[in-house]
C-alpha cells in the first residue's frame, strides 16, 4: 500500500482527491486541511508522498513544504493555480525540495477533476520512490530561496575572444528535463560562465506561463542570459533559450544563421515542450560532431530517441545517473539505447561540458 497525504483547505477537494486515489485500490490515505496538520501527520502517519496545496489559510503550502523537507523528508506534489503568482510559487516550491506539481482545475471542482485525474495518478505512482534533498533547516522560502542579482555582459550573448567565434557559431548544447528538472537545471546552469562559447538551448516541460517566470528565475541566478523563447530569435553564446511552455521549440536556419523558433504544441508528441523534436530539428540543421546534448531526470522517455541519434552520428551525449536523477525515466532510456556517451551525477554535467568543449575550443 502506498501511503498517500493530501493536504487542501477546500473539503471538496480533499474528498474528490480521496475518492479518486480510493479508486485505484493501493493507497492507504489520510487527510490534512492545513499546513500545520501536514506537518504534524508527516511525522505521525509517516506518508510515502504528500500531495501538497499551495494556498491555505495560517500556515501556507510554501511554509509547511520547508518544515516537512527539514523535518522529514518525503516526495511532494505541489498542487498549484495556473497564474503568475501561481507559477512564481510553484518554483520557490520545487527549489524547496519538491519534486512535481499539478495545476489545480478551474472552474466548477467537481466537474473538472477529471482533467486532472490521469495526470495526477501517474505523477503520484511515479515519484512515489523519488529522491528528496533534505534541508538542513527550514527558512522563510521566500527571501532565502529568491533569486540573486547577477552581473551580465554586455548585450544579449556575452563577449568572447575573437579565436572562439566561429566554432561558437557552429557549436551548441542542448538540455531536456522534465520531472525535478527546474532545481537540476539550476545547479547546472549557475555553474557556467558569462563567455561561455557555446548557445544553450533548453526543453523543460512546463505549462504556459511557467516558463516565463522560470526563465526569470535563471536569468537572476545564472551568468549567462536565460532568454524565454516566444519568437524566432538567432541563438549567440553566452545565452540560455528556454522553449516557451504550451508550445515547442525547434531550431532551423536563416540566411545560413542558427535560429530557436517557436511553434505551436505538436500533437505527435506527448510532453512540451517537446525534447525529441527540438534534438531532431538539431539534427537537421547542426553538425552532430559539434553537438552536446544533456537528458536529465524526468517521466517518460521524450528526447532520448534523438539524443541517442545524436550520438550515433558523432555527438557527444549525457544521460544523468540515478544516483541524483530526481526520477530516473528519460535518462534511464537514453541509456537503455546506448544513447549515453556518459552517465554522470548533476553536480558532474556543467564541469564535464566545459572539458568537452575546452578540448576543442583554442583560446586566443
Amino acid at each position: 500500500m502506498i501511503k498517500l497525504l493530501i493536504v487542501d483547505d477546500s473539503a471538496l477537494m480533499r474528498r474528490l482527491l480521496t475518492e479518486l486515489f480510493e479508486q485505484e485500490g493501493d493507497f492507504e490515505i489520510r487527510q490534512a486541511r492545513n499546513g500545520e496538520e501536514a506537518v504534524r501527520l508527516n511525522l505521525d502517519f509517516q506518508p510515502d508522498i504528500i500531495t501538497l496545496d499551495v494556498n491555505m489559510p495560517g500556515m501556507d503550502g510554501i511554509t509547511a513544504l520547508s518544515l516537512i523537507m527539514a523535518e522529514r523528508p518525503v516526495p511532494v506534489i505541489m498542487v498549484s493555480s495556473l497564474t503568475e503568482k501561481g507559477a512564481l510559487v510553484t518554483l520557490e516550491a520545487l527549489n524547496l525540495g519538491a519534486v512535481d506539481y499539478v495545476l489545480k482545475p478551474g472552474g466548477t471542482i467537481s466537474l473538472s477533476i477529471d482533467e486532472i485525474k490521469d495526470e495526477l495518478i501517474s505523477k503520484v505512482r511515479a515519484v512515489v520512490k523519488a529522491k528528496v534533498r533534505k534541508k538542513e533547516r527550514a527558512g522563510a522560502a521566500s527571501t532565502q530561496f529568491a533569486p540573486k542579482s547577477v552581473s551580465k555582459p554586455a548585450g544579449t550573448a556575452a563577449k568572447i575572444s575573437s579565436g572562439r567565434q566561429k566554432y561558437a557559431e557552429e557549436g551548441l548544447v542542448v538540455i531536456g528535463a522534465s520531472t525535478g528538472g527546474p532545481r537540476t537545471l539550476e545547479d547546472i546552469l549557475v555553474s557556467f560562465p558569462a563567455d561561455f562559447p557555446w548557445p544553450i538551448l533548453v526543453a523543460q516541460h512546463m505549462p504556459p506561463l511557467f516558463t516565463s517566470s522560470f526563465a526569470k528565475r535563471l536569468d537572476g541566478l545564472c551568468p549567462l542570459n536565460v532568454i524565454e523563447v516566444t519568437k524566432p530569435m538567432e541563438v549567440m553564446p553566452g545565452a540560455v533559450y528556454l522553449a516557451k511552455g504550451g508550445a515547442d521549440m525547434v531550431v532551423t536556419r536563416r540566411v545560413g544563421k542558427l535560429m530557436a523558433v517557436p511553434k505551436p504544441e505538436n500533437p505527435k508528441y506527448l510532453w512540451h515542450p517537446a525534447v525529441d523534436l527540438l534534438g531532431w530539428s538539431v539534427l537537421e540543421h547542426c553538425d552532430p560532431k559539434k553537438v552536446i546534448a544533456v537528458l536529465l531526470t524526468g517521466m517518460g522517455y521524450d528526447g532520448a530517441e534523438s539524443f541517442a541519434e545524436i550520438k550515433r552520428r558523432g555527438g557527444r551525449t549525457i544521460a544523468e545517473s540515478e544516483e541524483s536523477a530526481i526520477v530516473f525515466g528519460m535518462p534511464k532510456e537514453l541509456i537503455e539505447k546506448d544513447g549515453a556517451t556518459l552517465i554522470l551525477p548533476a553536480e558532474k554535467i556543467a564541469s564535464q561540458v566545459k572539458i568537452w568543449i575546452g578540448r576543442e575550443v583554442k583560446v586566443g
